[in-house]
């Protein structure tokens, strides 16, 4: 029975405990480690170790800090590249509109024969009236 409880204690409640660890909880757990040293040795502690002390403890507040500074770079690349995708599209589709314009892709080859044009069916003497206003004013001689 005592050893039974001996390995729920030092076997199975260790590996739990080693489960839950995290590096958050060793970094928050080293400066108690360097207050537990210096008072052990009874040596004097450096205000440098007590720095470093209060900067692990405040770990979280630093990361926080510096991922707020990270994701505002990264949201004004993002601005600035979701604007420079809007121009170049604008561009490309001014572009094909132009082509468009041109009407690029019905070109005549050059060794097609030109199509005869259709002969007027009016005389050149009717033609030196005008056209329709030709034939009224003709009705009219």
């Amino acid at each position: 029975m005592i050893g039974d409880a001996l390995w729920e204690v030092l076997v199975v409640q260790l590996a739990a405990l080693l489960d839950r660890l995290t590096v958050r909880k060793i970094i928050a757990f080293i400066p108690v480690v360097i207050l537990i040293g210096a008072y052990y040795h009874s040596i004097p502690i450096p205000p440098e170790l007590m720095l470093i002390g209060d900067f692990l403890a405040y770990i979280d507040i630093f990361s926080v800090l510096f991922l707020v500074g990270v994701l505002s770079r990264v949201t004004t690349i993002l601005f600035v590249v979701r604007h420079v995708a809007a121009r170049i599209a604008s561009l490309v589709g001014s572009f094909v509109a132009h082509l468009q314009r041109f009407d690029a892709r019905h070109r005549r080859q050059r060794g097609a024969p030109a199509r005869p044009r259709p002969k007027p069916d009016q005389s050149e003497d009717d033609r030196a009236y005008g056209g329709v206003w030709g034939h009224v004013e003709l009705a009219w001689s």
